[in-house]
């Protein structure tokens, strides 16, 4: 019978299975061969194989090798087949020898229940680069590759060592992480008593986002302050507007100590995003606390959004369930904007390759800061409205519609600079923040205030009449869009959370119309 191994393959964050099947001929020359749409790095694996093979003892058999990844018809990436394509030619050679599933007798069969055998390499999946001396070096994508072994049904996974820690984080699957290829035969064939790694408790090792600055430490901008109690407690997308020097960048980073913990349910997501990535710390194994994403305004949008020939995840996946902070958002190429507008509204980004589709999760919060013109100060007068307009005319209507709140952040008097800091401290802020999360918990689950649609909108919020005839008005002179509407109602209802009301009255829309700063200037 010819020997199959199972693999995966890594197609955005998810993984699909690959089946190595692997023919050996002793009748014809020595020659080794891949098919089933290798790339060069899978073709070069060949080589590897053989060094790292002979090195450890194991000479690749005499003959023609034939290896067939399948399902042909999907382009095959990366080293992750070293392995697998190892382990397949040692079982066709007969250097690991695993026994068979069961033997007939008389029409039934029995199982084999022999403690001396290894682990059966047809109910693993198996990964893992090969150095040329056997040693087995770390993988992308490995927390994927477990859950698919899950879905699979499948006994156990066989990685690296180094991707260990990363693959206990799913339950249901054991783990045997593997240092060198005399390891993997030991395995297999029983001589090896190798414990499968412990699994992971993810709720354990959850963490409170850091954050590199106390919101104590700012002075004045309590306004400010107030908003981003607003947009943390209901995850919105938020602008800081101001003059060069009023504490927008030092607000953004003090930001993360105010979100709330992730779930374990979103680390395991972002885990996902960073192992796909190639940037998940291998010793933790999991991404415990929000991401934050700091991109510079000359970044690409393939480096934004995500893309290239081999699709990877961009700066606005990488910051799933977590900020993306854009400082001078105008100084960003307007493509580059503009095509982070339809991830923004649908939380998901989708990238279109002539081999195929790939969707990334985007589910991140919008967090930019700007001067209002390029000297980063506005001249008294009509000449500097008219440069600030000029300023603001970079940045398009339809990407400003969906941030939800525009804030103000004016310069501080020096009485205030001077004066010994009194403001409101981050402890206090993440206090609000969480209750509100918590309300808002109760009342629609996980999805946050800026997720809701027009008709969960209303569902849930119980609005008084003099609230609705207030956002009649604003909605009215100040010419808002639809959405501009639908995200007045989501901010107003998170203003409400946070107050800790039944309803939403007419400050709570009040409040929230104010956060339009940008649709009033232009």
């Amino acid at each position: 019978m010819i020997p199959k191994v199972r693999s995966f393959l890594l197609q955005g964050i998810d993984a699909l299975p690959v089946e190595i099947e692997v023919d050996l001929d002793d009748t014809q020359i020595q020659r080794e061969l891949v098919v089933g749409l290798p790339d060069t790095a899978v073709k070069e694996s060949l080589e590897r194989v053989r060094s790292a093979m002979g090195n450890s003892g194991y000479p690749m058999p005499a003959g023609r090798t034939l290896i067939n990844l399948a399902p042909a018809d999907v382009r095959k990436e990366g080293p992750m087949y070293d392995l697998p394509i190892a382990v397949g030619v040692m079982v066709a050679s007969g250097v690991i020898h695993p026994a068979p599933a069961a033997v007939s007798l008389g029409g039934g069969s029995i199982a084999f229940e022999d403690e001396s055998v290894g682990l059966d390499p047809r109910r693993a999946l198996i990964a893992g680069e090969l150095a040329l001396d056997g040693r087995i070096r770390p993988i992308r994508g490995v927390i994927a590759m477990v859950t698919l072994a899950r879905d699979l049904g499948l006994d156990a996974v066989v990685v690296p060592a180094p991707n260990a820690a990363e693959a206990s984080v799913v339950e249901g699957v054991r783990v045997f992480g593997v240092s060198s290829l005399s390891q993997v035969v030991g395995l297999f064939n029983g001589e090896l008593d190798l414990e499968p790694h412990p699994t992971t408790d993810v709720s354990a090792m959850l963490e409170q986002t850091s954050a590199a600055v106390d919101f104590a430490e700012v002075k004045g901008q309590e306004s400010v302050k107030r908003a981003l109690v607003v947009a943390a407690a209901g995850q919105h997308n938020i602008v800081m507007l101001g003059p060069a020097g009023t504490g927008k960048t030092m607000m953004a980073k003090a930001l993360p100590g105010i979100m709330p913990t992730m779930t374990p349910r979103q680390a395991i997501e972002v885990t996902r995003i960073y192992s796909s990535a190639g940037l998940l710390d291998a010793k933790r194994g999991l991404v415990s606390s929000r991401p934050v994403r700091t991109p510079h305004h000359t970044a690409s949008s393939p480096a934004i959004v995500g893309g290239g020939v081999i699709p990877r995840a961009g700066e606005i996946s990488l910051a799933h369930h977590g900020i993306l902070f854009l400082d001078e958002l105008p100084e960003f190429s307007r493509n580059v904007l503009e095509t982070m507008r339809q991830p923004m509204e649908d939380h998901v980004v989708t990238i279109a390759r002539s081999h195929g589709t790939v969707q990334f999760p985007a589910s991140f919060m919008l967090v930019a800061a700007m001067n209002p013109t390029p000297k980063g100060d506005i001249a008294p007068g009509e000449v500097g409205q008219r440069e600030m307009q000029r300023y603001l005319s970079r940045l398009s209507g339809p990407l400003l519609d969906r941030i939800d709140l525009h804030v103000e952040a004016p310069a501080v008097p020096w009485s205030e600079l001077s004066a010994k800091a009194t403001g409101t401290d981050t402890s206090t802020m993440r206090a609000q923040v969480i209750a509100a999360r918590e309300r808002g918990l109760r009342r629609q689950g996980e999805t946050p205030n800026s997720r809701l649609r027009g008709k969960e909108l209303d569902e849930c919020m119980a609005v008084e009449s003099s609230a609705k005839a207030l956002l009649e008005q604003a909605m009215t002179q100040l010419g808002l869009s639809a959405r501009a509407y639908d995200k007045i109602r989501r901010v107003a209802l998170t203003i409400s959370d946070i107050d800790g009301a039944e309803t939403v009255r007419p400050e709570h829309v009040g409040e929230a119309v104010q956060y339009r700063l940008l649709d009033r200037k232009l």
